[in-house]
């Protein structure tokens, strides 16, 4: 990997997303868990299997911590209508005093649209609505008085009420293809990549097909040459699939190849920033290359089900 080819001025941030919980009480001892180890925010996922409903949660998050920012990683733009969604954002940024982030992405889970009566459209479609759906939440969330006629969604004079406490609510395009990538560019405050290609067939999983460091040069390059003027002010999110601490990190690494990702060989894990595998001084090193003062790191749900909350058992 490039040791620059990360570099912006921004300090390096680091996510935890939590995605489930059994009960009140253990998503209030999750999130002050997050918060005593000094992650920047808890962010939520949109699935309909095993996994909370995204914004509701973060209410209660605000509850418990004064100081974590509230995300999701990512909203599903077709499970939410953009004029729908900004009240709900602006609610839960006026309730938390300001701290909101947005994070959405275009879908990817044919079974759970299946399940739900919704169409699959093909993916082009799904990205093209992605971008409607992100110039209107743009305008609504800044006040704007918005008249909008795309091929998605049709507006008339719609205003977001209330007004959310923060002028700009930063806003993440997410997801694994140089559309949205691109879309996240122009039109977002940050990128967010997840280094998998092809959902396999049970609609959660999918191939880590971007994971080789040649692979994410190539897509942040893109993402850079995209953003043109726009690169300074730029989050790039690193949606880290996995963390192993261990002194044998060779080993690990190993093993996850041959148990976890078949497809993937123990270089490219020791390697990818998708992957955190290694002992503390390892990964410290690891996320200062990745990072270079640009990106944000975030650790998945898996998380939660250790009681250390740098550790993560693959699933």
């Amino acid at each position: 990997m490039e040791s620059g080819h990360l570099r912006m001025e921004r300090p390096f941030r680091f996510s935890l997303q939590v995605a489930n919980a059994e009960s009140r009480r253990e998503w209030v001892d999750l999130v002050k868990r997050a918060d005593d180890a000094g992650f920047d925010m808890v962010v939520t996922g949109d699935h309909l299997e095993q996994c909370l409903a995204p914004l509701l949660p973060l209410a209660t998050a605000a509850e418990v911590s004064d100081r974590l920012r509230l995300g999701m990683m990512v909203l599903n733009n077709d499970f939410h209508h953009p004029s729908l969604l900004a009240r709900d954002l602006a609610t839960l940024d006026l309730l938390s005093d300001g701290r909101v982030e947005v994070g959405i992405g275009a879908g990817h889970s044919k079974p759970e649209y299946a399940r739900a009566g919704l169409p699959f459209d093909a993916a082009a479609r799904r990205v093209d609505r992605l971008a409607e759906a992100v110039q209107v939440l743009r305008k609504l969330l800044a006040g704007d008085t918005v008249s909008f006629n795309g091929e998605h969604y049709t507006l008339t004079d719609e205003r977001c009420h209330p007004h959310p406490v923060q002028h700009h609510i930063p806003m993440l395009v997410g997801g694994g293809g140089r559309r949205v990538h691109r879309i996240g560019a122009t039109l977002a405050d940050a990128v967010g990549f997840t280094g998998l290609g092809r959902v396999l067939d049970d609609g959660q999983k999918a191939e880590p097909e971007r994971f080789a460091v040649g692979h994410v040069d190539d897509d942040v390059h893109a993402v850079r040459r995209a953003a043109g003027a726009r690169l300074p002010q730029l989050e790039l999110q690193v949606l880290v699939q996995g963390v192993v601490v261990t002194d044998n990190a060779e080993g690990a690494a190993e093993q996850i190849s041959r148990t976890h990702l078949r497809t993937t060989g123990s270089e490219v894990i020791l390697d990818t920033p998708y992957m955190m595998v290694g002992s503390v001084d390892e990964l410290v090193e690891k996320c200062s290359l990745t990072g270079s003062g640009g990106a944000s790191a975030t650790t998945p749900s898996g998380a939660r089900h250790s009681g250390n909350l740098s550790l993560l058992s693959l699933s």
